[in-house]
C-alpha cells in the first residue's frame, strides 16, 4: 500500500534519511517511517516547515516537474523593513546565482505581512538584535532552487533570518508541532495538492 505523510521540518534537520556527519539530525530521528519511503522536495538544513514523503514515485515527478509550477508558501523574518519596490523586485521575477550560473526566477507572489505567522519557537532561536528591525514576508514560489527564497531576499538586500515553508498548494503545515508526522490518505493528499 502506497504511504503518504506530512512533516513540520525543524531547524538543523537534514531532508534526508542519512548522515553526512555523526553530529546532524535526519528525518530517521523523528519518526520510524516504512521503507521505500522518501522526502519529495527538500528543505535546506536550516530551513523548517512542510516536508511531504512518500513512496508514490510518481508523485515526486509531478510535485517537482518544473513544468507543472505547484505553488509553494513560505514565510520568511528577514533583517530590515523591505519597501514597495524592494516586494515588487521580488514579484517580478530576479536574477539570482544558483551553481555559478543565472537564473531567472518565474514571477512570484510576495506580500510584507501586517504581524508575525503563528510559529512554535526555534531552537535555537534567532539572534536577537535590538537596533536592528525585522518583518516577515510571505512568498509564493512556483519553482524550488537551492536556497532560492534566501537568495531572492538577499538580492533585495533582506537577509533572511528564519525561513517556514508552510504550504504546498492547498496542502498546510496546520498546527503540526515540529518534528511531528501526519499521515494521509492518497486521496486527500491528491486533492490538497491539486493533482
Amino acid at each position: 500500500m502506497t504511504r503518504y505523510f506530512s512533516l513540520y521540518k525543524p531547524y538543523d534537520v537534514l531532508s534526508q534519511f542519512s548522515r553526512e556527519l555523526p553530529s546532524h539530525r535526519t528525518l530517521a530521528d523523528l519518526h520510524p517511517f516504512p521503507p521505500r519511503v522518501y522526502p519529495i522536495g527538500r528543505l535546506d538544513r536550516d530551513s523548517e516547515g512542510l516536508l511531504l514523503l512518500s513512496d508514490d514515485k510518481a508523485l515526486n515527478h509531478r510535485l517537482l516537474d518544473p513544468q507543472q509550477r505547484h505553488w509553494r508558501a513560505y514565510w520568511a523574518q528577514v533583517e530590515g523593513i523591505p519597501s514597495a519596490t524592494a516586494l515588487q523586485a521580488l514579484r517580478s521575477g530576479l536574477r539570482i546565482r544558483i551553481n555559478k550560473k543565472t537564473h531567472h526566477c518565474l514571477p512570484t507572489r510576495a506580500k510584507l505581512l501586517d504581524a508575525p505567522p503563528t510559529l512554535p519557537d526555534r531552537d535555537p532561536p534567532i539572534r536577537f538584535r535590538q537596533n536592528s528591525p525585522t518583518a516577515w514576508i510571505e512568498i509564493q514560489l512556483q519553482e524550488g532552487k537551492n536556497r532560492q527564497v534566501r537568495k531572492m531576499c538577499a538580492a533585495v538586500g533582506f537577509p533572511v533570518l528564519r525561513l517556514v515553508r508552510h504550504r504546498i498548494e492547498d496542502l498546510r503545515l496546520g498546527d503540526l508541532p515540529p518534528g511531528t508526522v501526519r499521515e494521509w490518505s492518497r486521496a486527500a493528499f491528491y486533492q490538497a495538492l491539486h493533482l
